[in-house]
């Protein structure tokens, strides 16, 4: 059995640097992780804590991966949502979880990220919208070194299962309903992050509305920001007869410069968070049950754990109108 020493001779250096690198310290040389990186590969190294994991009777640990929104004040309350759901079932299910934030491992490879992982003794992962341009984290997928499950992602294999909602149909079906109530023909679509896998899907829906309605479509992307949302909606709001926004947070920044523009148009959102009922007019979005989507997302991941094979499934949503009455307590 390969050990850590013979790692540490493999590469050239200290067993104690061999250490380090594989729990990810700092001031390591970006040259020293390479060769320790490539010698636990080549002599196919198993930490000692994931091998005890791995043969051990218990079902491993589970870590989940998101990418908080930290660029605005307000609370990120699907991520909140996302952690309560999946810690609520881990709980039920008997498994261990820890949370892992996107913006920790910006700097690190797909073999430093793999590591790390492996140190913590985590054999399964939950991603939370992984985008086209995230590279590592596909590599991450790809690899196949643990079992996977893809939330809002076109994921899935022999390891990795996808979760999502029919993403092209809500957008469709929300933007539909609004324009039947306050009929218009030049709509400003808000869309957002253009590598992101919603956002092609939501793209796709509102396109095919366009076409069957026979609107004029104006798309511009402004990556989820309310603040981008406002500056967009000040910009060319006032040409368009509605705007539709591809997320919530987008809806009440494109209403709120609508205020200060002193108009008055139709605006729908999507997602279905809680701000939104709160912006003092009633606008239709798409509402997702974040806590029950991760729930079934770790339940999946147990799945694959098991042994079964990786799948695409598609969870339920429901087209609101959200006010501030219909959301309080």
């Amino acid at each position: 059995m390969v050990s850590i020493k013979d790692v540490a001779k493999h590469a050239g250096v200290a067993i104690s640097t061999v250490s380090k690198v594989l729990n990810n310290y700092p001031n390591i040389s970006e040259a020293t992780r390479k060769k320790v990186n490539q010698a636990v590969e080549e002599l196919n190294f198993v930490p000692n804590s994931v091998a005890a994991a791995l043969s051990s009777k218990r079902a491993g640990r589970v870590a989940l991966m998101i990418d908080l929104n930290v660029k605005t004040q307000a609370i990120d309350e699907m991520a909140m949502r996302y952690i309560s759901g999946a810690i609520t079932k881990a709980m039920e299910l008997n498994l261990d979880v820890t949370t892992i934030f996107v913006f920790m491992f910006q700097d690190k490879t797909a073999d430093e990220l793999i590591r790390y992982l492996q140190s913590q003794s985590i054999t399964g992962i939950i991603i939370y919208g992984v985008a086209e341009d995230d590279l590592v984290l596909q590599e991450l997928i790809l690899r196949e070194k643990f079992k996977c499950v893809v939330v809002d992602a076109d994921h899935s294999g022999s390891s990795t299962s996808s979760i999502t909602i029919d993403q092209q149909q809500a957008q469709y079906e929300v933007a539909k309903k609004m324009l039947e109530e306050s009929p218009g023909k030049k709509i400003l679509y808000i869309s957002g992050d253009e590598h992101s896998y919603v956002t092609e899907s939501r793209l796709k829906g509102m396109e095919r509305l366009a076409r069957e309605m026979q609107l004029k479509l104006t798309v511009e992307y402004a990556n989820f920001s309310e603040s981008r949302a406002r500056e967009i909606t000040l910009q060319k709001g006032a040409g368009a007869d509605a705007i539709v926004c591809a997320s919530d947070l987008m809806a009440i920044g494109a209403r709120n410069a609508l205020k200060e523009m002193g108009k008055n148009k139709p605006v729908c959102g999507f997602d279905g968070i809680s701000l939104m009922a709160y912006v003092g007019q009633g606008m239709y979005t798409i509402r997702q049950n974040f806590s029950e989507i991760s729930a079934c997302a770790m339940e999946e991941l147990q799945r694959l754990m098991n042994g079964m094979e990786g799948r695409t499934v598609e969870v339920g949503y429901t087209l609101e109108k959200l006010s501030y009455t219909t959301s309080i307590c």
